[in-house]
């Protein structure tokens, strides 16, 4: 899997008693992720959401645990495009530890006015940049 990828190390404090990752934990390490992908982009989140007032929100999520993340785990967050809409854009993640697969998600987002909250096209610069991105991962 191409496409963009960061890591992490699972804290003490997202994991549940048994040191074992509390999974709401992994959806705002996804998060972070996305914002991540998009300041790599060139577009970060504080300037799309102040100058162009556009939010990405999830529109779908599909995520999928297929072993336990325990406290200490470094983590690999690996990001793909997989499809650029007009307004929306799908993703694949997938999230690696100790050389193994933890999680895997589908994730739709959308292209959101942030003074009307209905969907606008992606702007053309973003546009490119996410097209550039799925181009590289073929």
């Amino acid at each position: 899997m191409a496409g963009f990828s960061t890591s992490r190390t699972l804290a003490f404090g997202d994991c549940d008693p048994s040191g074992i990752a509390y999974f709401p934990t992994y959806l705002d390490y996804l998060v972070k992720v996305l914002e991540a992908f998009f300041a790599d982009l060139g577009h970060p989140w504080p300037q799309m959401v102040t100058e162009q007032k556009i939010g990405t929100p999830t529109v779908t999520l599909n995520l999928t645990f297929e072993k336990p993340g325990f406290h200490g785990d470094d983590m690999t967050f690996h990001l793909e495009v997989v499809k650029v809409g007009r307004t929306s854009m799908d993703l694949r993640h997938r999230v690696v530890a100790n050389g193994e697969v933890l999680w895997r998600a589908d994730h739709r987002v959308v292209a959101t006015s942030l003074e009307t909250h209905r969907p606008v096209p992606w702007p053309d610069e973003l546009r490119r940049a996410l097209e550039q991105s799925l181009a590289d991962q073929m």
